[in-house]
């Protein structure tokens, strides 16, 4: 699921770059910076003059954890229980190591742009064809209702320092984003219970011979 927000994002953010700029695709891709440069059409690594997409940390959001195991489905009077869903914040590195550093610069800063005018991301948001190309092949593995929303995040020169020294590589124009809410569940029941419905009877009860009228 994570593969596929990732290259839904890629998609509209191809998609914006064609339609605003003219700009012959693909210009960003997903890809590990860490593994340097691709060499031929089938080797590993990142092509150097896009902008390429990288993972680079998975945080858990713990606000949203605390949520009930009962799913209740009243219409058929049935509860399930479902372990809850992980939502996680992705850190997610753009990065521009075009040859030409004025062109790395300029699609750096489209990239910029895009998320500023287009920071959430749905279903309903996107085009079809953003959530269909390059989609998992097992729908297990597909994003169904989601919502990305995009935040900008200013590392200081320390974090800057620790982060291009654990890719392995000098540093390259980038910009950092943290991706959050992505809620990760595998559908699988465990259990089902039937809910039971109580009925209350009210008795009115006679007045009392004693009692005044």
């Amino acid at each position: 699921m994570i593969a596929h927000a990732l290259s839904i994002v890629v998609n509209e953010l191809n998609l914006h770059l064609q339609q605003a700029y003219n700009q012959k695709l693909p210009a960003v891709e997903l890809g590990n910076i860490a593994e340097g440069f691709r060499v031929g059409a089938t080797g590993s690594g990142v092509s150097q003059d896009v902008l390429s997409m990288s993972l680079v940390n998975i945080q858990e959001e713990k606000t949203l954890k605390n949520t009930s195991s009962l799913v209740r489905d009243i219409p058929h009077k049935k509860a399930t229980y479902e372990n809850p869903a992980v939502f996680l914040n992705l850190h997610i590195l753009i990065v521009a190591a075009h040859s030409n550093y004025t062109n790395a610069l300029l699609m750096l800063s489209r990239a910029i742009q895009f998320f500023q005018v287009r920071n959430s991301f749905t279903e309903s948001s996107v085009a079809p064809a953003s959530i269909t190309t390059n989609a998992p092949p097992n729908a297990l593995d597909r994003l169904v209702a989601f919502k990305l929303i995009f935040d900008l995040h200013s590392p200081g020169l320390e974090e800057v320092n620790h982060l291009w020294g654990t890719l392995g590589g000098k540093q390259y124009p980038f910009v950092l984003y943290i991706v959050r809410m992505l809620e990760l569940r595998f559908h699988r029941v465990q259990d089902a219970v039937l809910i039971k419905e109580g009925e209350i009877t009210y008795t009115q009860l006679a007045p009392s011979p004693d009692a005044e009228p």
